[in-house]
């Protein structure tokens, strides 16, 4: 079973698992956008548009989907804000954008769903301009964590829609050109991580 086809069929129920738990912490990681330099933003795995109704106004946004019918989704969230953002479907491995072309890339529940989580971030790397930000919300195994039951389960909700056995610092340790900023417990316990990340550079 593909992602695509995964979330298609969750399409039409996602947010009301979603949502809920997850808002306090989209609306502190987007809060973050208000600071530094935020002229161009894109938001890997977009999704259904949760993000959406809580971005600033201001930069120019820019939405990457694997899902046309979460995509449809995000389009009509788009249209009810009056949200001017523009929504493209491709693979968070293999972005279709040119290098230094944003200077922030927001990836909420996206790196403990894809199987190589390390190929995204190195995308939204080459992608992000010097000195530009990654800000992730997502759960995360701590370095020697031993978690046995999300480990004996991750194989199984993999095939399904996300990971959860994902260790961040051994992503980001094949990751070069990026620096940890912020990393604080977001949900359940710490389980869920905000993680800022800057690029490198000048």
């Amino acid at each position: 079973m593909t992602l695509r086809y995964t979330y298609t069929l969750f399409a039409p129920i996602y947010d009301a698992f979603v949502e809920p738990f997850t808002h306090g912490a989209r609306r502190r990681s987007l809060a973050l956008l208000r600071d530094g330099p935020h002229d161009d933003v894109l938001l890997v795995g977009v999704g259904s548009g949760l993000d959406l109704p809580l971005l600033p106004h201001g930069p120019r946004y820019t939405g990457l989907d694997l899902t046309p019918a979460m995509l449809a989704r995000a389009q009509r969230q788009a249209a009810r804000l009056s949200l001017e953002i523009r929504l493209d479907q491709g693979d968070a491995r293999h972005l279709p954008y040119p290098a230094a072309a944003f200077d922030v890339v927001v990836l909420h529940l996206i790196l403990a769903v894809t199987p190589h989580p390390e190929r995204v971030l190195r995308e939204a790397t080459r992608v992000l301009r010097p000195g530009g930000r990654v800000l992730i919300l997502d759960k995360f195994l701590r370095p020697g964590q031993r978690a046995p039951v999300r480990r004996l389960i991750s194989p199984l909700l993999g095939l399904l829609a996300t990971r959860t056995d994902v260790v961040f610092d051994d992503v980001l340790t094949q990751t070069p050109g990026l620096e940890a900023t912020s990393d604080l417990p977001a949900l359940a316990g710490g389980w869920f991580r905000l993680i800022v990340l800057r690029k490198i550079g000048r």
